[in-house]
C-alpha cells in the first residue's frame, strides 16, 4: 500500500517537474531494497512454517500410542535444537526468511514439548502456567535472536495467556492476584521486543492488550465510575500526544499514528458504554454532543495526518447519529432539532476550518539557507 502511494506521487511529481524520472526510480528502489517491503515468498514461507508448526503440536495432541515414550521425548526436544540450530546457520548465510521459519517452528516445537511432558508423566498444573512458561521461553528467544517473527509469536501468545486468565477466574477480575494485572505486564514485554526486534507492526498487541484490559473493568463492574475514569484517561492520553502544545507531542511522530488512535478508542468506548446505560432523553443529548464534539477534535487534530483517528471519528459519528435516529429524544420534533443543530454547528466549524486551511496555505515558506 505505502509503495503504490509512494509511486503514485513519484509519477505526479515527475510531471510537475519536481524531480527527474531518475530520482524517482531510484527513490522507488530504495523501497524495494528495504527488508519491510512486502514479498510473496516471505508470506509463503511464514505460512509453510505455521501449517507445519499445527501439525507437530497435533501430532503432540493426539499423544500417538504406537511411539514410545522416551521416544517421544527425544524427539521433540531434537526438533526443538534442529530448527533453532539451523535458524542459526540461516542466518550466518543471510536467509532471514528461512531463519524465521525455523524459529517459529522452534517455538511451536517447544509449546509442543510443555504439552507432550504433561501428558506423559501426568504433571501437576494449569493451562495458565504452561502458556506462560511458552510465552516467557518466546520472548527470551525474540530477544536474542532479535527475531520480528517470534515477537509476533510472542504477541500471540499473550492473548493466549490473557484467555487464560480469564478462564481461570470464571472471568471474574480479581484484585489481589498478580494474574488479574498479566495484560499490562505483557505489554511492557512486548514494548520492549518491538523496540528492540524493530518490528514496528507488533506494538499493536500492546495496545490491544491494554485495551482488552480496559474493556475487561467495563464488562465485569458494571459501574459508571469505571467508564468515567477510562473515558477520561482515554481522553487525556489522547490530548496529550495530540495537542502541539503538549510536551508529549514531540513523541507523536516517533511512536506513530496508534499513540493517539488507541486512546481515542478508549474514550469513545467508554461514552458507549455511557449510553448504553443512559435512562432519559436528556443524558442522551449530554452524551450525543460529548460524541460528537470529540470526533470533531479529534479530526481538527489528526485528521490530516492520522488516518486511523481519522476513520474512527467517521465511524463513530456514523453510529452516533444512526443511534440517535433510533433513540429519539423526547420526540421526533426534539430529534430533528437536535439534528438541526448540530449541523449548524458543524457547518459553522466547517467553514471557520476551510477559512484557516486557506489562510495558512496561502503563507509563503522559506527554505533557509
Amino acid at each position: 500500500m505505502y509503495r503504490g502511494h509512494l509511486k503514485r506521487d513519484l509519477q505526479e511529481w515527475t510531471r510537475k517537474g519536481l524531480i527527474d524520472e531518475a530520482t524517482a526510480g531510484r527513490l522507488l528502489a530504495d523501497v524495494d531494497a528495504r527488508r519491510s517491503a512486502f514479498s510473496v515468498g516471505t508470506v509463503l514461507v511464514m505460512l509453510a512454517a505455521v501449517l507445519i508448526a499445527a501439525s507437530v503440536l497435533l501430532l503432540v495432541a493426539s499423544n500417538w500410542q504406537a511411539i514410545p515414550r522416551l521416544t517421544k521425548v527425544i524427539g521433540i526436544v531434537a526438533l526443538i535444537w534442529i530448527f533453532n540450530l539451523t535458524a542459526l546457520l540461516a542466518r550466518s548465510r543471510d536467509a532471514e526468511r528461512l531463519a524465521a521459519a525455523c524459529l517459529v517452528l522452534g517455538a511451536a516445537s517447544f509449546g509442543g514439548a510443555i504439552s507432550l511432558i504433561g501428558q506423559l508423566y501426568h504433571l501437576s498444573g494449569d493451562t495458565f502456567s504452561a502458556m506462560l512458561l511458552w510465552f516467557v521461553v518466546t520472548a527470551i528467544s525474540a530477544a536474542l535472536f532479535r527475531s520480528g517473527a517470534l515477537t509476533v509469536m510472542a504477541g500471540i501468545l499473550s492473548f493466549v495467556v490473557f484467555w487464560t486468565v480469564i478462564d481461570r477466574f470464571d472471568y471474574d477480575f480479581r484484585w489481589h492476584e498478580l494474574a488479574s494485572y498479566w495484560p499490562p505486564a505483557a505489554a511492557v514485554v512486548l514494548a520492549a521486543l518491538t523496540v528492540w526486534t524493530r518490528t514496528n507492526p507488533a506494538k499493536h498487541f500492546a495496545y490491544l492488550l491494554l485495551l482488552c484490559w480496559c474493556v475487561w473493568f467495563y464488562v465485569l463492574g458494571d459501574d459508571l465510575l469505571w467508564a468515567t475514569l477510562m473515558t477520561g484517561v482515554g481522553a487525556v492520553v489522547f490530548f496529550a500526544f495530540a495537542l502541539p502544545a503538549s510536551p508529549l507531542s514531540q513523541w507523536r511522530g516517533k511512536l506513530g499514528a496508534s499513540v493517539t488512535f488507541y486512546p481515542l478508542l478508549l474514550a469513545f468506548i467508554g461514552l458507549g458504554y455511557w449510553h448504553g446505560n443512559a435512562v432519559d432523553g436528556q443524558t442522551n443529548a449530554i452524551l450525543a454532543v460529548l460524541v460528537i464534539a470529540l470526533c470533531l477534535v479529534a479530526l481538527a487534530l489528526e485528521g490530516r495526518d492520522n488516518g486511523a483517528v481519522r476513520f474512527l471519528a467517521y465511524i463513530v459519528f456514523a453510529l452516533e447519529i444512526l443511534y440517535l435516529s433510533y433513540e429519539t429524544i423526547d420526540s421526533i420534533l426534539g430529534t430533528s432539532a437536535f439534528f438541526l443543530l448540530s449541523g449548524l454547528v458543524v457547518a459553522v466549524l466547517a467553514f471557520l476550518v476551510i477559512r484557516l486551511e486557506k489562510h495558512f496555505g496561502r503563507r509563503p515558506t522559506e527554505v533557509q539557507p
